[in-house]
């Protein structure tokens, strides 16, 4: 009975309490759901979500083939027998329709970040936010137009004109109408240009306890990234001083020189770039303008969204061999899903280029396998389909080996997403498309005193040599397995020509029924029906 009335006691004096005021009513000090984005950690926390959503186009499993949609039917690459399906039709584009499982995920992930986006700049620009100074706001507004405009000018490239939305969604919204590009255009260079003047150096960039340096937004990448608006919008002359200034800036270098954690290897100075542990500024990479960094999730939680497939589709399954076994040299397990183009491998590099080295260019194997003398080192011989994707020469610039996860079914690399080389080549194109052919030549020379050890004796170019084909050609010579091949090609224009001329007489998998409609990419019907209170046009021939 005593513990009863005691029971009884206790409730009553909680009741009497809880009238005056509720012991379970939040008081939060800090709060970061977006309709109450007020303080540093709030916004702080939304804009590294940013880079987590980048993350997740880039390192998506689910189809393993994603990589490959932006690389086979194009000039320098065809899918092998060790496809996954979604790449199909960017090769056999008479598949490519409205329905098309890759084009839906580019208009989602990209509409999604532009909405987190929205949440960020729609806060920070709210006058009742008074906790952080006008250059905090500036910085943080700065960051995310960033993002914003990245994100349109990738489905400007894809798709043409898009809806412009530029008011966090909070709700359905069924009367989407596409913008005119120009409006797309404009909303990207704005967007941009205030990222130019507000984002910080790069020296300045966020850093962590141990003071290294994060991959976290600097000026530098919005001007590059404006020079390359400003050329798919057929304005060189605004490109050129962006670029030149990223070149002028004294804050980047060309590799010339070994560097970093395997010089005791061999190797070279241009394979060094894209070794795990030297892709980032802080480990000796002067060329890095944007590096998405990854970590290994088992000692990093969060290190690293789902599992990139990169190394997967770049790699040869040089394991499928007998007398070959899983190496570190070898880039680790790889599955052979793209094979490089017959034009990139026998047509493309002209003498002693490094970019063509056998650091670079892994075109020979020598079985490796110790327990089976006979053959250990002994050369694979080509023969029959093996050089297709067991044996096909590749690019090494994702090797990656992780002793502890020898299948690796997901590659922890970090992603280059910008760097110096591709400065000097969008530099080349603005002044090329002015009538400048002999600065034009000038910048294209930087690379290939790189690239050559014995330049000017090999390698040397000149005005007469430069055309909008060169510069694309030198793209690929040095930027192979890094940049966007598709969309270079639907920036410029010339996927259709270039993927015809250079790559349609290949024997496996060959380029099928492109047509000129195929410079942009469906708009998913999804989209399209579930918009029911507008029309979303459809691109043509879709």
């Amino acid at each position: 009975m005593k513990r009863y009335i005691l029971a009884i006691t206790i409730i009553g004096v909680l009741f009497t309490i809880s009238c005056n005021k509720s012991y379970l009513d939040e008081d939060p000090y800090s709060t970061y759901t977006p309709e109450t984005l007020k303080d540093s950690l709030g916004f702080e926390a939304s804009l590294v979500g940013l880079y987590n959503h980048v993350s997740t186009i880039y390192s998506w499993s689910s189809n393993q083939g994603w990589p490959s949609v932006w690389q086979v039917g194009t000039d320098v690459a065809n899918a092998t027998a060790n496809q996954q399906g979604i790449e199909i039709p960017y090769y056999n584009y008479a598949t490519l329709t409205s329905t098309d499982a890759a084009a839906e995920r580019t208009w989602n992930r990209y509409y999604i970040l532009i909405n987190l986006t929205n949440i960020i700049v729609n806060n920070v620009e709210d006058p009742t936010v008074t906790a952080i100074s006008q250059a905090g706001k500036d910085q943080i507004n700065a960051e995310a137009r960033f993002f914003r405009g990245y994100a349109y000018n990738n489905l400007a490239t894809c798709f043409g004109g898009v809806p412009i939305i530029t008011t966090a969604l909070t709700g359905p919204k069924t009367d989407f109408v596409r913008a005119p590009i120009e409006e797309v255009n404009a909303l990207i260079v704005s967007d941009l240009t205030y990222a130019v003047t507000h984002l910080p150096d790069i020296e300045s960039v966020k850093s962590n306890s141990k003071g290294k340096l994060f991959g976290r937004a600097n000026k530098f990448m919005a001007m590059q990234l404006l020079g390359e608006v400003y050329l798919r919008m057929g304005k060189p002359e605004l490109a050129e001083p962006q670029l030149q200034a990223i070149i002028s800036s004294g804050r980047f270098s060309l590799i010339k020189q070994r560097f970093g954690i395997k010089t005791g290897l061999a190797g070279d100075y241009y394979s060094d770039m894209f070794v795990y542990g030297n892709q980032r500024r802080i480990q000796g990479n002067t060329e890095a303008i944007w590096v998405l960094e990854q970590e290994n999730p088992s000692t990093v939680v969060g290190g690293i969204t789902d599992n990139p497939q990169q190394r997967r589709v770049w790699g040869a399954a040089y394991h499928n061999i007998n007398g070959m076994a899983l190496a570190d040299s070898l880039g680790g397990r790889a599955l052979g899903r793209l094979r490089l183009s017959n034009w990139v491998l026998y047509g493309l590099y002209k003498g002693n280029d490094i970019r063509n080295s056998q650091y670079n260019i892994k075109r020979r194997y020598y079985y490796n396998d110790r327990t089976q003398p006979a053959k250990f080192g002994k050369m694979v011989p080509f023969t029959g389909p093996d050089t297709l994707f067991n044996i096909a020469p590749h690019t090494t610039k994702w090797y990656q080996f992780d002793p502890n996860d020898t299948f690796g079914y997901a590659m922890v690399k970090d992603f280059i997403f910008m760097r110096l080389g591709e400065t000097y080549l969008l530099l080349a194109e603005a002044q090329f498309k002015q009538g400048k052919l002999d600065d034009a030549a000038t910048s294209i020379n930087v690379l290939r005193a790189r690239a050559y050890p014995d330049y000017p004796l090999n390698g040397k170019v000149t005005a007469a040599d430069m055309t909008l084909n060169f510069i694309l050609d030198e793209r690929a010579r040095e930027l192979i397995g890094e940049e966007n091949r598709r969309m270079t090609l639907m920036r410029t224009g010339t996927l259709v020509e270039r993927a015809t001329r250079l790559n349609s007489n290949n024997a496996f998998n060959p380029i099928r029924s492109i047509t000129a409609n195929n410079q942009l990419l469906p708009i998913p019907l999804r989209e399209i029906q579930l918009n029911k209170d507008a029309v979303l046009t459809q691109n043509p021939g879709y």
